[in-house]
């Protein structure tokens, strides 16, 4: 088996909420995806996607997905698409960096892989543990009692996990407003829901000691991504008696073993396209495992094509660790593909279709940029 075309389409993703706002004023109405199909000789396709969340959040943004898509694609072909780590290594050869722009075809390798041997991408990866994944919400920053309302709409919708965005600039209400905001989302907690209190790296460490003071006793929260760089968010480790998760720092691997030599955090949130599509993805599950740190699975946004890819890698993280998993496809308009998930015990589970079990409406895609042998 053999790649013999590389098609590269771009759809847009407009974010169903209106606008998103994150730490520091920004703000977005829509995402720009990259899905990429791969073709094999013997007529074998696969998937994938790679849809930057704009481009303030990380180093990462569209045109620079295709751009690297392009570089990539030609040292592809011709190439056994089921050899996950050599078609890895190719990629690296091809482009240092970019994680963003491995992603889509990582995972399309992997659907491949999937329907090739006709087992579903969550046993290639180790095996779903058949347990159901808590929902993971995306509350994105604004008014205390209208982001209550959110939250208890995602419960009524069966989400039981609630990640919270804070990082208000003083000049919004700063601490204040943020401690405002946290305090708002928990206050109708239920028993088995979890909540991260997530900056996005927005927040200097004076801003984010100041909120910690201001809340109210009893709050059970993990903060996520609070500080942009290490020395910001070691200042905080050691003054914070809230759990850390990371996100935007852990993005590779080096990233992680550091995380875990310094004790940098309890957890890590880990998102597909930042790491760099499910080859790398799945490393990173396994160091964090191994270190005892708690996952949640999640992808920057995307399409149903990435919510397919994390329902897969977060059947594979033993309970006790996973504390949920992002329904991004719950987020964007227009539904590109369908994918059925198990909706069990209150949480989610893969299908049991070899590869991602997607299937993708073509005639949403557009014309693509093809590269074929």
């Amino acid at each position: 088996m053999k790649i013999s075309r590389i098609e590269l389409f771009q759809v847009d993703l407009p974010y169903t909420g209106g606008v998103y706002r994150l730490s520091g004023g920004r703000t977005y109405t829509s995402f720009d995806a990259s899905i990429v199909r791969i073709t094999c000789d013997d007529g074998t396709q696969g998937w994938g996607e790679s849809t930057p969340f704009g481009s303030t959040y990380i180093a990462a943004h569209a045109n620079g997905v295709r751009a690297g898509i392009a570089e990539i694609a030609p040292h592809l072909l011709g190439r056994d698409p089921r050899r996950l780590d050599r078609i890895s290594d190719a990629m690296d050869e091809a482009l240092l960096g970019h994680n963003h722009a491995k992603t889509a075809l990582d995972v399309a390798c992997w659907d491949i892989l999937g329907k090739s041997v006709g087992l579903a991408v969550c046993e290639l990866l180790g095996g779903s543990t058949g347990v159901p994944m808590p929902l993971i919400s995306s509350i994105h920053a604004g008014d205390p009692e209208e982001m209550r309302s959110r939250v208890a709409d995602h419960r009524a919708r069966g989400y039981q996990g609630h990640s919270v965005k804070i990082g208000a600039l003083d000049s919004e209400g700063g601490p204040a407003l943020d401690a405002e905001r946290i305090a708002a989302c928990l206050a109708d907690r239920r028993t088995g829901e979890f909540y991260v209190v997530d900056a996005n790296g927005g927040l200097p460490p004076e801003n984010v000691l100041r909120m910690l003071r201001l809340l109210p006793p009893g709050l059970d929260f993990v903060l996520e991504a609070p500080c942009a760089t290490w020395r910001e968010t070691l200042s905080v480790r050691r003054r914070c008696a809230y759990p850390i998760v990371l996100d935007e720092l852990a993005q590779q691997d080096d990233d992680i073993a550091l995380a875990v030599a310094n004790d940098a955090a309890d957890g890590i949130s880990i998102k597909i396209s930042k790491a760099g599509g499910l080859t790398r993805a799945r490393r990173h599950r396994d160091m964090a495992r191994a270190a005892g740190l708690t996952l949640s699975v999640q992808d920057t946004v995307g399409s149903t094509i990435a919510y397919a890819g994390i329902v897969h890698l977060g059947a594979t993280v033993p309970p006790r660790l996973l504390r949920g998993v992002l329904n991004c496809e719950d987020m964007v308009t227009p539904r590109i593909a369908t994918f059925d998930a198990r909706s069990e015990g209150g949480g989610v589970l893969p299908p049991d279709a070899p590869g991602l079990g997607i299937d993708v409406d073509e005639a949403a895609l557009g014309q693509p940029t093809v590269w074929a042998l």
